[in-house]
């Protein structure tokens, strides 16, 4: 989800193995994914919901932007990694309330088909980079259009489509394939690495709210 300008390819860092650097990607991924298991579980939903709402959207969005910024401003792994961190954190909060309106059976089923989708389509990227890359614009426009579709809905119109939950995970599924295209295709440092473990982080995390919504509308 983000642009090739905000990956460092300065020297500055060592490169990394090819080995080296897709395991770095993958502990950051992990360490992300299991952060946010740790705040589900341990974070009672009854005290983020305590939260003004307005407080909290003011909060997340302040946490992720200056996630965003430290992680592909700074040319420093351990800021990047605060940084992802500060990304990591709200969404934890969110699943926190997101999660307990879902059966377990269900959380499940999301998580095997996130994985499933996100290996294919780490795969696809893999063999097919130039694709990717060229449909990033649509890709970028048509997420775009798909919020302010589901906003006018939501607080306009007063419902919910489905058919929009498909549309927006079929997005973040094309945005896994362009970003881990992306990541294999810059310097291998342990910057780059982080960076682009944030992006997927991004994509993947979206992809299982929006399937786990979509298996409890049916």
């Amino acid at each position: 989800m983000i642009t090739n300008d905000t990956f460092k390819r300065t020297g500055r860092n060592h490169a990394l193995s090819a080995s080296t650097y897709n395991l770095v990607l993958g502990a950051v991924l992990l360490w992300g994914f299991g952060l946010n298991w740790w705040l589900v579980e341990t974070v009672p939903a009854d005290v983020v919901k305590a939260i003004h709402p307005i407080a909290f959207i003011i909060g997340y969005f302040a946490s992720a932007m200056a996630g965003v910024f430290i992680i592909f401003s700074s040319k420093k792994p351990a800021f990047s990694f605060f940084g992802y961190n500060l990304i990591v954190v709200p969404i934890g909060l969110v699943l926190v309330m997101f999660i307990p309106g879902h059966s377990q059976e269900n959380i499940i089923a999301a998580v095997r088909i996130t994985t499933v989708l996100t290996a294919a389509m780490m795969i696809l990227g893999t063999l097919f980079p130039s694709f990717f890359k060229r449909i990033e614009g649509a890709l970028c426009a048509a997420l775009i259009i798909s919020i302010i579709v589901e906003l006018v809905q939501i607080y306009l119109l007063k419902i919910d489509v489905a058919l929009m939950d498909w549309i927006v995970a079929a997005i973040f599924c094309a945005y896994i394939g362009a970003d881990w295209g992306r990541a294999n295709q810059i310097e291998r440092t342990l910057d780059n690495a982080i960076d682009s473990a944030a992006s997927l982080y991004l994509d993947i995390i979206n992809l299982f709210m929006r399937v786990l919504r979509i298996m409890a509308k049916k």
